[in-house]
């Protein structure tokens, strides 16, 4: 019971921690804890991917256990009965498959998709998939959304050197845009546009992304695509309390 205990305790100072990360002396200082005990507890902790750390900073944060547990939850979680009718009435306006993200780490995990009754042909990623945070329009979004220094943090770790500038145009072009758009990354012959989520503390809780076919997609198509998922990406955030 003390190891539960203890455990919840680097649980709780993790999720109210600046940017959700701490380093192994600062978890040790706030929960009154020998540094070997921390150590020890930690380990276990990984083992059981309550949390996670950074290769590069040596920092932990909350590990995707919670995130998979969450999911379990999902359907009773207060912010759901608020972005579902969004995503809904998205999809019927598109006549698209709709997507719901959300931020774990350095990934990404596909939360929800709606798809379009009138269009039989769906790009199917399956809910719980976990896609690389550089990868994709929805993840783009996210990244461009969040914080300096943590979106450094993340592009060094999943890009090399020589590709990382070019990398930081793209977001700056995402974020004059107000969209992010994909064509062909993970599956050739797709395509997808999307816009970040915050909620009412500013913070940014995933992405809404619709994904369609590249083929034949005429300028004017793409445009009504930006436009809705804008439109969507703005009502979800006045819900969530976002100025």
């Amino acid at each position: 019971m003390q190891a539960l205990e203890r455990s919840m305790k680097i649980a709780a100072l993790l999720s109210d921690a600046d940017q959700g990360e701490m380093s192994i002396s600062e978890l040790s200082a706030q929960s009154g804890l020998a540094l070997s005990t921390m150590h020890r507890i930690l380990q276990g902790m990984a083992r059981q991917r309550m949390v996670e750390q950074d290769e590069q900073t040596k920092l932990y944060r909350l590990g995707p256990v919670w995130m998979e547990y969450g999911l379990r939850l999902y359907d009773s979680m207060d912010y759901v009965t608020k972005i579902r009718p969004e995503l809904e009435r998205l999809s019927r306006e598109v006549k698209e498959s709709v997507y719901l993200s959300r931020p774990s780490g350095n990934e990404a995990i596909v939360m929800e998709r709606i798809d379009s009754e009138e269009n039989p042909i769906r790009i199917n990623d399956p809910l719980g998939i976990r896609i690389p945070l550089h990868i994709g329009a929805a993840n783009k979004a996210i990244l461009a959304a969040m914080p300096e220094d943590r979106v450094r943090r993340i592009v060094e770790t999943l890009i090399p050197e020589e590709k990382r500038d070019d990398f930081y145009i793209k977001l700056q072009q995402i974020r004059d845009a107000g969209f992010a758009e994909s064509h062909g990354e993970r599956t050739p012959g797709t395509a997808s546009v999307a816009v970040a989520v915050k909620d009412g503390l500013g913070e940014v809780i995933g992405a809404v992304s619709i994904g369609f076919l590249d083929y034949g997609l005429e300028n004017e198509r793409l445009a009504y695509l930006s436009e809705k998922v804008m439109e969507a990406g703005d009502r979800i955030g006045r819900k969530l309390g976002a100025g």
